[in-house]
């Protein structure tokens, strides 16, 4: 069973319209070769095609024979987007202007230096790109994930995106260091967009140098992983590679520029497109590729929205509202602050994507601000949930240039309505981390009441919820906090405690068919007990630069392990 890891909190500004008492707690040749041969899907054994079985009909053994020992008959696709995304005419790899496509044909740039592969996800290996884990060992493997080696069926492609970044349009971004190298169907008829990044310049690098360090690069290994075992939706990381190459970084932004090495994380998702991939066709009138990208987009990936329909895209923005909403609450819900919501990183999926300077909060704290560059503190995690809505408004205003009078009023109201779904599922998450069942009427006040004692106590979230998960009504009832339950122990200082834990135990006397020791198993099913606190990952990202790998999952075999 997948372990769930839950965090903290949520908070929304006034004009979010939550009741008053609720602010307190959310408050190439290669290429060439490629464009000429016919394609298929990618798949791990070209003679799969033909078997005649379903999944569903095949034994756990008959299964596990299918993965590929090898890359030799392990293929990608990037048929499926070029055949109806137009690429830019342009073939040379040069940071220029890009218009009237969706993707520029770009090859990775192989380090100058020996790579090593330091970590791969054994679950992504085997569960989603169908290869065995000893793939891993093998140079194929090593080339293929560092940018050096191009499969069979893959074009590499750099996507050519737009974005409002710290609430200012950006005009042109893109893929400035990463390359989607192909499309892999698995096994379960799963497609899967494989990108690599930090694997070198594209036309969209504009004054960087396409490459990622291995501090940014352990870090988005881990928390993409860690997010996956906690329920967030999440892009997947499946590999890192370092190299020995240079690469100079102003990592604090104060002039002091260090020498960092390169690395490379191989990271999959079920498409990379993001709200910046229709504002940059809108801001340049280009609406006929606007209305071709989003058809394709609602095809592939909204299969509850008929592409024939006239109301579709209505439709289509409904669902990324409601969904955009889900991921926020989800996130309040374990603590996590992105640290860059652009639009350019928002996903239309509505999965958490691009990981940059993102951190969980540890002590309580609707302030708490991961990303050193946001001096006007605008991503702070108590804004995140506004920021989704500014994001959502950004999408409507693209869309808005196909839409009829109606329909445009619909797709407002629908925005209108962002607020309230995203608090319905902010109360169902923190009512489950409390363990309450059915509704009372206090169940706002509740759970504000204990944010705002663990804010002014500077109580750790994470553990404040574990714990409340682990300790029985009786020691609650009789205010004896045993030491090992510190968190709740430094909250018990506050003068209000014994209030709340008093309207507390009186909530939980309404769960109907309930027992204390069905509530803490259900809560600590939603409560966990680790998060990838900003030390845990320093750690990693410290040891990794002395050439330890070992915090990044079990060294002997090179994979994640999640947290236990």
């Amino acid at each position: 069973m997948t372990r769930r890891i839950g965090f903290p909190f949520c908070f929304l500004i006034r004009r979010l319209h939550i009741p008053r008492l609720l602010l307190l707690c959310m408050t190439c040749q290669l290429v060439i070769c490629s464009l000429l041969q016919p394609s298929l899907e990618g798949s791990a054994n070209l003679l799969h095609l033909f078997s005649n079985k379903s999944n569903q009909e095949q034994s756990y053994c008959e299964a596990e024979t299918r993965l590929a020992s090898s890359l030799d008959f392990w293929t990608l696709s990037s048929e499926n987007l070029i055949a109806v995304l137009p690429i830019d005419p342009v073939k040379e790899n040069y940071v220029r202007k890009v218009k009237n496509c969706i993707f520029s044909i770009a090859l990775p740039t192989p380090f100058k230096s020996r790579v090593h592969l330091v970590a791969v996800s054994k679950e992504v290996l085997e569960d989603i790109l169908d290869l065995d884990l000893s793939v891993s060992e093998t140079e194929d493997f090593i080339q293929l994930v560092s940018g050096e080696k191009i499969v069979f069926g893959s074009i590499p492609l750099a996507h050519r995106y737009g974005g409002h970044q710290f609430g200012i349009w950006a005009d042109q971004l893109g893929d400035g260091r990463a390359h989607l190298i192909g499309i892999y169907m698995n096994r379960q008829g799963e497609k899967w967009e494989l990108q690599l990044k930090g694997s070198g310049k594209t036309p969209y690098s504009r004054n960087g140098d396409g490459r990622a360090v291995l501090r940014s690069s352990v870090r988005e290994f881990l928390c993409s992983e860690a997010m996956h075992y906690l329920g967030i939706p999440t892009s997947r990381a499946a590999s890192l590679v370092v190299s020995d190459d240079e690469v100079w970084r102003d990592q604090f932004y104060n002039g002091s520029i260090v020498k960092e090495r390169g690395a490379v994380v191989l990271r999959i998702a079920k498409s990379w497109f993001r709200i910046g991939s229709l504002e940059i066709l809108a801001h340049y009138g280009e609406l006929d590729l606007l209305r071709t990208l989003l058809d394709f987009i609602i095809r592939e990936h909204f299969p509850s929205v008929d592409v024939k329909e006239p109301n579709r895209y209505v439709g289509f923005f409904s669902i990324v509202v409601s969904k955009t909403a889900q991921l926020i609450a989800l996130w309040m819900s374990v603590g996590f602050a992105h640290g860059v919501c652009n639009t350019d990183n928002f996903s239309l999926l509505s999965i958490t994507i691009d990981y940059g300077p993102f951190g969980f909060m540890e002590a309580y704290n609707p302030g708490f601000v991961p990303n050193t560059s946001d001096d006007e503190r605008r991503y702070k995690i108590g804004n995140q949930a506004n920021i989704g809505m500014f994001n959502l408004n950004k999408l409507l205003q693209a869309i808005n240039p196909l839409l009829d009078p109606g329909q445009k009023q619909l797709t407002a109201q629908i925005l209108e309505g962002y607020p309230v779904l995203y608090y319905k599922r902010f109360r169902e998450l923190f009512k489950a981390k409390l363990g309450l069942l059915g509704e009372t009427k206090g169940d706002d006040d509740l759970i504000a009441f204990l944010l705002q004692l663990m804010e002014e106590k500077e109580a750790d979230f994470t553990m404040t919820f574990r714990q409340l998960s682990e300790i029985t009504q009786s020691q609650l009832q009789e205010l004896s906090i045993p030491q090992q339950f510190w968190a709740l122990k430094m909250i018990s200082k506050h003068k209000l405690f014994p209030v709340w834990v008093s309207q507390y135990l009186l909530r939980l006397k309404s769960n109907v068919n309930d027992s204390d020791s069905k509530r803490r198993e259900r809560m600590t099913t939603v409560n966990p007990r680790y998060v990838l606190k900003n030390w845990m990952a320093e750690s990693a990202v410290q040891k990794a630069e002395r050439n330890d790998f070992s915090e990044l999952g079990d060294q002997s075999r090179n994979m994640w392990v999640p947290c236990g």
